[in-house]
């Protein structure tokens, strides 16, 4: 398992981050997947701070990664062939605009996974999905993932009183929902 080009592109971006001593967290699916709701993907969610992306491209595009576009904060892994999505700290999730809820400091909400490879932390991972969800209305995959993450977890209702007030009553909502098992 984890044998994918997409995990290659994964352990190769950080591995080159951590060299650099960029800090980064590894995001979306990833990260749900790590926190134990396994689900496919065709591409990488990396958390940097801007300064983080901008010594990387200046120092590997061109060089087993390029830019999707001219200007993009994105890239593509060469070898693997896989897209690098960029979250930046500052910037906000879902819609893109200002709302309680930030893109962090990969440096602040880390945490290694069981290779070592910085995730964000489940809370934050949450936060981040459901603030999401919320506003961007073309995102309902991220309700369904923290959903997922709910019950796989076996999160407490009041887990989310931890969670940035905005997002807290959806969280409750999603709390409920995710206690309806399939009965098929």
């Amino acid at each position: 398992m984890r044998q994918s080009p997409i995990h290659s592109a994964a352990r190769r971006i950080a591995r080159t981050l951590a060299e650099m001593e960029i800090p980064f967290a590894i995001a979306g699916a990833l990260a749900a997947n790590a926190h134990g709701h396994v689900r496919t993907t065709e591409d990488v969610h990396i958390l940097l701070q801007p300064q983080g992306l901008h010594d990387f491209k200046q120092a590997w595009l061109g060089r087993g990664w390029i830019e999707k576009f001219a200007g993009s904060k994105g890239f593509r892994d060469t070898t693997d062939n896989v897209n690098i999505d960029v979250l930046l700290s500052g910037d906000y999730p879902g819609d893109g605009r200002p709302k309680p809820v930030v893109f962090p400091d990969p440096a602040e909400v880390a945490e290694a996974d069981e290779e070592g490879i910085p995730i964000l932390s489940l809370a934050v991972l949450i936060e981040l999905k459901l603030a999401s969800g919320m506003t961007a209305p073309d995102r309902p995959r991220d309700l369904d993932d923290v959903i997922q993450l709910i019950r796989v977890n076996q999160l407490a209702r009041n887990y989310g009183d931890d969670l940035n007030p905005y997002v807290q009553p959806k969280y409750d909502e999603l709390w409920l929902a995710a206690q309806h098992k399939d009965e098929y």
